[in-house]
């Protein structure tokens, strides 16, 4: 309607002056350089996903997509990738100690790689036998005074993602991984510091099982001296504030605990960063 109330006028139409320094872009980009800003875009974008993938396997995410491949290349890995970067000769350990100490391990025996059978207790075989036992290994290391040994292990399954989430939850409903009579045993080599280091021996121990691969890592700690542990405790118990158990005060809890985290943690960044040798 016109100011008037009649019909039929037009409404004016009102327009804003560009802005000063404006440049009509696409005339200056021309057809090639709107293709090749494109383009741009289109290779930041895929860097960025990629990116994302990635870092969510590092901190254990359980995405899809590339998450589903990065899980098929975790199962391999046993026999893809050298021992030495599974179990690495030397492990740091910063702030993997008591009060937030230093630790620093030192590998001393390789276990020659084999089935679940014999290496694990029966009770902790049937716990683990929906998700199968592909292929075990385990490595034992000394703390740098020889005063402490732990094994660690990683079991590769046969089981997919949605079999190794149903034990994980398993795991945490019954709380599996604190029952004494599911603690790893160790592997004592002959002629080393944990020549001694039998099921008796053993004072703290760490069961995870990972949602995002097909493997579950563990570790079992104990005195090199081959004292025996009449109240073994399970890592987190162990490294508790106040708690006051032998195994806890030695820190043999944190031994156990922080070389499991370390070894898992080379475990994804191995998937992440494929290996520059040849398997061995």
């Amino acid at each position: 309607m016109s100011p008037d109330g009649g019909h039929g006028a037009r409404r004016p139409v009102v327009t804003f002056a560009r802005p000063e320094g404006y440049r009509d872009t696409p005339w200056i980009l021309g057809r090639r350089g709107r293709t090749a800003a494109a383009a741009v875009c289109a290779v930041l974008g895929l860097g960025l996903i990629g990116g994302a993938l990635t870092g969510s396997w590092l901190v254990g995410g359980s995405g899809d997509g590339g998450d589903r491949s990065a899980y098929v290349t975790a199962g391999g890995l046993w026999h893809n990738v050298p021992v030495d970067q599974l179990f690495p000769p030397t492990v740091d350990g910063q702030g993997a100690g008591p009060g937030g100490a230093d630790r620093a391990w030192t590998r001393i025996a390789v276990a020659p790689d084999g089935g679940c059978a014999g290496a694990l207790d029966p009770l902790l075989l049937k716990v683990l036998a929906p998700v199968g036992c592909e292929r075990l290994l385990r490595a034992t290391y000394t703390d740098a005074t020889q005063s402490y040994v732990t094994t660690v292990g990683l079991l590769f399954t046969t089981a997919d993602a949605p079999a190794m989430r149903s034990l994980d939850a398993r795991f945490t409903k019954e709380g599996l991984a604190k029952r004494a009579d599911l603690m790893p045993r160790p592997y004592a080599a002959k002629g080393t510091a944990a020549a001694a280091f039998g099921d008796k021996q053993r004072a703290a121990w760490t069961i995870s099982v990972l949602t995002d691969a097909p493997v579950v890592v563990y570790s079992v700690s104990g005195w090199a001296d081959g004292r025996a542990v009449d109240a073994p405790q399970p890592a987190p118990a162990a490294t508790a504030n106040g708690a006051t158990t032998a195994p806890a005060q030695a820190g043999l809890g944190n031994e156990a605990q922080g070389l499991a985290d370390r070894i898992e943690r080379g475990l994804r960044k191995t998937v992440v960063t494929p290996p520059s040798e040849q398997p061995s």
